[in-house]
């Protein structure tokens, strides 16, 4: 093959035909969520354009694009315009890296350390929101450009960290080589259960998605870092949010899930499976990819019409008191365990002791863990409250002493 259509012209084909998919998802998941929260809420939801409503996700970006563009008079012009657009592109070009079935055809570009690309690439996006909320110059905004600072240094810990087991276990960066891993020994999902909460717990958070969605909290910061902000750039900051989304589910189908691959020990569908049946395997190996990203996307929506948000002080004694000292242990168990039963490799007719072992260390410190964050506060902490509310001295008082 010429090489400028094997390094250039076919992976910009690829390139764009995975950004239609990945735009068509984040129209429908608009629709999708609006639906199943009003389901969920026993309300109807979007039900006026269109069949129940479908017609919505056509009506939205029409919309925003007649809306009046408005800019704070006192705003950092130039900043306040590249706000929406930094955390956009670097959504956009991680799809570049993420295969969605079996290689090649399904993999827009293989590189060999994709993943640390990757992260690299969505820790940037944090920078859209705080120059925004700063450069509209309003207090709300800024506390809100603030908030998602603190909480995007809280949670990119454990991110990274969570991984680091994954790649203990597998022994490489590069995406494909990860899946094809967990096709011939088990889902990353069960050795690595405790990794795989604190990967899921800390994606949340990253998305600014609920109960972690304090940067924009209504109730308290009016809209949050977008406040100032309407018509396209608004619709901007919401399209990398729900792209976010979908780079985070699809990470956690590729880490944890077995990407495209449904295989136990080597049994199953596999990739080699997937090759053999030519173009109609690589399309069932992308559909399972697609089921796994949509289901993950679907729980980001259960999510937001089940949890209340937390308070601040909640949200950052999470991640730095259990989130990333439960990433450490997981990291220090599984290095102990991958030296003490390396050698055993899932086969015919053994087990890989060592996972089952990871798997049930895991199930025990997570129950474990869970148990602690959920239970009431001890009776006598309770008792030994005052019955009397504080006494309040205002402000004006004691100025006037």
């Amino acid at each position: 093959m010429n090489p400028w259509m094997h390094y250039l012209l076919w992976p910009c084909i690829k390139f764009a035909i995975a950004i239609t998919i990945v735009l068509t998802v984040v129209a429908g998941m608009t629709w999708i969520e609006r639906r199943l929260l009003g389901l969920m809420q026993a309300r109807l939801g979007p039900n006026r354009v269109g069949p129940q409503g479908l017609f919505q996700i056509i009506a939205d970006p029409i919309k925003l694009l007649m809306k009046e563009d408005i800019m704070p008079s006192a705003a950092e012009k130039v900043v306040y315009v590249l706000g929406p657009m930094i955390p956009l592109l670097p959504a956009f070009l991680v799809f570049c890296l993420i295969p969605f079935g079996p290689p090649p055809a399904f993999a827009v570009t293989r590189v060999n350390v994709g993943l640390l690309l990757i992260v690299a690439l969505t820790s940037t996006s944090v920078y859209g929101i705080i120059l925004g909320g700063w450069a509209s110059n309003n207090k709300y905004s800024l506390m809100g450009g603030l908030r998602s600072a603190a909480q995007m240094v809280s949670y990119e810990v454990p991110f990274g960290l969570s991984i680091v087991g994954v790649l203990m276990l597998c022994g490489s960066f590069d995406l494909v080589k990860i899946i094809e891993y967990q096709e011939r020994h088990v889902w990353n999902l069960f050795p690595q259960l405790v990794a795989a909460f604190i990967f899921f717990v800390s994606m949340n958070a990253e998305s600014n998605r609920t109960p972690f969605d304090l940067p924009e909290a209504e109730s308290e910061l009016v809209a949050g870092y977008h406040t100032e902000y309407s018509g396209m750039k608004f619709a901007f900051y919401m399209l990398s949010e729900y792209a976010s989304m979908l780079v985070n589910s699809c990470l956690m189908t590729s880490l944890f899930l077995g990407g495209w691959t449904l295989s136990v020990g080597g049994y199953g569908v596999t990739t080699a499976a997937l090759r053999s049946m030519g173009l109609l395997g690589g399309v069932i190996g992308a559909a399972i990819f697609f089921g796994k990203v949509m289901t993950l996307m679907l729980v980001y929506v259960w999510f937001r019409a089940t949890f209340p948000r937390f308070r601040f002080d909640q949200l950052m004694d999470l991640g730095w008191k259990w989130m990333i000292p439960l990433a450490l242990a997981n990291i220090f168990v599984t290095g102990i365990l991958i030296l003490a039963a390396g050698t055993l490799k899932i086969g015919a007719d053994t087990y890989w002791y060592g996972e089952l072992a990871l798997s049930i260390v895991g199930a025990a410190v997570l129950a474990f863990t869970l148990f602690l964050i959920t239970r009431g506060r001890p009776a006598a902490t309770v008792a030994a409250r005052p019955t009397e509310p504080p006494k309040v001295i205002h402000a004006s008082r004691v100025s006037e002493a």
